[in-house]
């Protein structure tokens, strides 16, 4: 179900919308998201179309006058691929193709898409299948009948045609069989887990692409897979990481992302185990990206879904090095400050005060702060590791430069 093969940058429009819960700048913050999950697909986004939607249209989502200024715009610019932001019904999504004569993918057809080309192990395959096949099934009428699955591309890599009359029953069976493997796979995988010991247990989490893998390297000294690109990591990396003479395990979790689709957080629900599982938190946060305080909300979201909110977490605010703000001159009596005006400093006195010693700013790609960064894991860890083995704490004492 799952291709490997590199893709020329396909040609794509994006199109959002704007209502009540996103108003205008929130939909563009949205589509440059999209943009960037486009592009980690493999597509080239060459146009966005928004238009203002209270309640989407039942049949082709957005209004036919936009719809015709994109239809004439897909013909005129030989587009292959047209990507909306909010999930389409499977009604919406075939009358579309057969308007824009296009292929038609939403957010979350296009998220399983980049998890289908990221997963690497069996497990990550097997999660991101059922979570596809889970996705397409109200699907399959429209599918088969209006998608040329041979074109491939983004959106493309899944399951290939079957006759209509049993494709339902066909793939039916093949989530119940996923379903039984998973079931197998996490009941090894919790073996697995049990037999690390009494460790201290740390998770990073955090939103896609914070620098957690790229931290993860610079802790445990690993070479664990990280660039610029969403969902770098799918699979659960675990590795054993001593701060001193202080031993723990220290695990890297697949990234959080806004409207992430409901298959995938069900399928994805074993991986999420480590983050249930573990003792201490490190929730990563790219301080540089100007909504940071929203991909905060949305991992607390997930970490309340899988009741794992109230653990013990510090704040690890990362990528201090491409932090920029806009200043206000002096003379300037008319513009309001707002948060797009805080320097580091300044951040530090808001919100972030009330939560203590808990909170750090790295960079973990320079390096920078990370003798500080490793005394509070080592203390917090400490915490944690006598409170488990008390008639051993004369053997990790307070942390000391150097360690």
């Amino acid at each position: 179900m799952l291709e490997k093969k590199t893709l020329d940058y396909e040609k794509a429009v994006l199109i959002g919308i704007i209502n009540l819960e996103q108003d205008e700048e929130k939909s563009k913050e949205y589509l440059d998201e999209l943009e960037f999950l486009a592009y980690t697909a493999g597509g080239e986004v060459t146009a966005r179309f928004t238009q203002k939607v209270n309640v989407p249209n039942p049949k082709t989502f957005i209004g036919s006058g936009k719809m015709e200024e994109i239809r004439q715009y897909v013909k005129e610019n030989d587009i292959g691929t047209v990507i909306f932001d909010d999930e389409l019904t499977p009604a919406q999504q075939k009358n579309i193709e057969k308007i824009l004569k296009a292929k038609i993918l939403d957010r979350t057809s296009l998220i399983l898409d980049i998890f289908a080309q990221r997963a690497q192990t069996s497990y990550a395959r097997t999660q991101v299948e059922l979570a596809q096949y889970q996705y397409l099934l109200p699907r399959l009428a429209g599918l088969w009948t209006h998608l040329e699955r041979q074109r491939g591309g983004i959106g493309m890599r899944g399951p290939g045609e079957t006759e209509i009359e049993t494709d339902r029953r066909i793939v039916r069976d093949r989530i119940a069989l996923l379903k039984k493997k998973l079931v197998k796979i996490d009941k090894q995988m919790e073996t697995q887990r049990g037999n690390r010991g009494a460790l201290v247990r740390v998770a990073l989490i955090g939103y896609t692409n914070v620098g957690k893998s790229t931290l993860m390297n610079v802790i445990s000294k690993s070479d664990v897979f990280a660039e610029n690109k969403l969902f770098a990591t799918l699979d659960t990396t675990v590795r054993k990481v001593v701060i001193g003479n202080l031993p723990f395990l220290l695990s890297d979790t697949v990234g959080f992302i806004r409207k992430l689709p409901t298959q995938l957080v069900e399928s994805f629900k074993s991986t999420l185990d480590e983050v249930r599982e573990a003792d201490l938190l490190l929730h990563v946060v790219d301080i540089s990206h100007p909504n940071f305080e929203e991909h905060i909300d949305s991992v607390n979201q997930i970490l309340d879904e899988i009741k794992s909110v109230d653990k013990p977490t510090i704040m690890v605010f990362n990528k201090i090095d491409n932090y920029k703000h806009q200043t206000i001159d002096e003379d300037d009596l008319v513009t309001e400050k707002t948060t797009e005006h805080f320097t580091l400093e300044e951040w530090k006195d808001t919100w972030m005060n009330r939560m203590g010693d808990n909170v750090l700013f790295i960079s973990a790609l320079n390096k920078e702060n990370m003798e500080e960064f490793r005394k509070k894991v080592y203390q917090e860890v400490r915490k944690i590791h006598i409170t488990r083995f008390p008639y051993n704490n004369f053997l990790y004492p307070e942390y000391e430069e150097g360690f």
